[in-house]
């Protein structure tokens, strides 16, 4: 029998993620939008189509098929009885099938009305939308390439298009064939509210990131996506250390500590304990920000850097974790420690994280003026307007800046104000 293997109808359900269980739903969706009645096919049914046992579906079976994929029955490899030529394949011109494989999967109709008129089949196809793994890809191609241009110049004027994303991944999840899409799509739609929220906190316009938030976290649930509910708690620790708010920052850190995905991941929980020590120190709890900053430090130790991981997250490493290192540590009143974390932090960084540079060595300025070094750290955060040159400065490193240029004014007035005249025309142009 294995010589009857239907193919074509294989690299269909395995293009679009399709079990047989899942391909068996919605076919009999589709014959109950034009029957009035849900159709009766099983999963070995599919497994009999496959496996090329059953070469010619019935009549009903093959009308919904044919308006689950858009396609005829004889391309997707079935042979009407009578016929001995073998199963027909799919275009030899590799473009046109990529095409027919990613975009052919036509959703069933959400509605359940009783349709008895045969008349009615053809509002069957008018409302057909075509909705599978090719849509994931482009959306997460898209997602890709925010990410990518959030490291370069950091997340301001990005909430846009993020939300234009996740109004796209939405819009085309009432029409997604399986329950795998549908999840995916709601998990992208996340992804981009996230990446909307994020956004506003690099910006510094804390204001809108809640509800930004609060909708992804919704999303993330509806998706069941462990990873997608950690990054929200992620930022939401980052959003409410911006508002100074410390017992909310450690409680979100925490909740991202509890995650699936912290639970299955050493690269993810050593992410919720950096932020987490993050937020302790801020509160003024020394010893256990130090201490999460060890389990953090553990953590990363044991992560596979070779192993996949998800856009969101790639940022996250050993540059990373010196990074927040040094904040935690110049927080607490270690700042040669401070200092030397960040140096580590720099030379660790990608060439293209821009932002995350710019904003480290404004890290750096900071602990080494607060060693007394006004001078030096004068020096190191001029690089910062050298370093995001061209662009506009984050709000976040903004916000660093002035947090030095109060800290210098109050350490050495006369150099402040050379520092501030110095730099006043790159702040004003950035």
């Amino acid at each position: 029998m294995a010589e009857n293997r239907n193919e074509s109808l294989a690299a269909w359900m395995t293009a679009q993620q399709m079990s047989a269980a899942e391909l068996a739903d919605v076919v009999n969706r589709a014959i109950g939008v034009f029957t009035g009645r849900t159709g009766a096919t099983s999963e070995r049914t599919v497994f009999r189509w496959l496996s090329g046992e059953n070469r010619w579906p019935q009549e009903r079976q093959r009308r919904g098929l044919e308006s689950v994929t858009g396609l005829p029955a004889t391309a997707l490899g079935f042979v009407p009885r009578g016929k001995s030529t073998s199963a027909p394949t799919f275009p030899e011109d590799p473009d046109m099938r990529r095409r027919e494989l990613l975009g052919a999967a036509a959703g069933a109709a959400a509605a359940t009305l009783p349709l008895t008129s045969s008349a009615l089949s053809s509002s069957v196809v008018a409302r057909t939308v075509r909705v599978g793994g090719g849509d994931v890809i482009r959306l997460r191609d898209d997602v890709e390439r925010l990410v990518a241009l959030d490291a370069e110049r950091g997340g301001h004027g990005l909430e846009r298009a993020a939300l234009a994303g996740a109004a796209e991944a939405l819009r085309l999840q009432k029409g997604s064939v399986t329950q795998r899409v549908r999840q995916r799509l709601y998990a992208l739609a996340a992804d981009y509210t996230s990446t909307a929220a994020w956004s506003l906190i690099d910006a510094g316009r804390l204001d809108g990131a809640g509800p930004h938030l609060d909708r992804a976290l919704a999303l993330a649930g509806l998706a069941q996506d462990a990873e997608m509910v950690l990054k929200v708690w992620n930022l939401r620790a980052m959003l409410a250390r911006q508002r100074r708010d410390y017992t909310e920052a450690v409680a979100a850190a925490q909740a991202a500590q509890a995650c699936v995905a912290a639970r299955r991941s050493p690269l993810h929980v050593s992410l919720a304990h950096a932020r987490t020590a993050v937020g302790l120190a801020h509160a003024g709890e020394v010893r256990a920000a130090v201490r999460c900053l060890g389990r953090a430090e553990d953590a990363l130790a044991k992560a596979d850097p070779a192993q996949p991981r998800s856009s969101w997250i790639a940022f996250y490493g050993p540059a990373e974790l010196y990074s927040l290192t040094a904040i935690v540590r110049d927080v607490v009143g270690h700042p040669v420690q401070a200092e030397a974390a960040a140096h580590r932090a720099l030379a660790a960084l990608p060439a293209g994280y821009r932002r995350n540079r710019a904003h480290t060595t404004a890290r750096l300025a900071l602990a080494q003026l607060h060693q007394g070094d006004a001078e030096q750290a004068c020096a190191t955060s001029g690089r910062v307007f050298k370093t995001m040159e061209g662009m506009e400065l984050p709000g976040r490193v903004r916000m660093l800046l002035g947090d030095f240029q109060r800290d210098l004014i109050a350490r050495s007035p006369v150099l402040a104000h050379q520092w501030m005249d110095r730099y006043r025309t790159h702040w004003s142009s950035s």
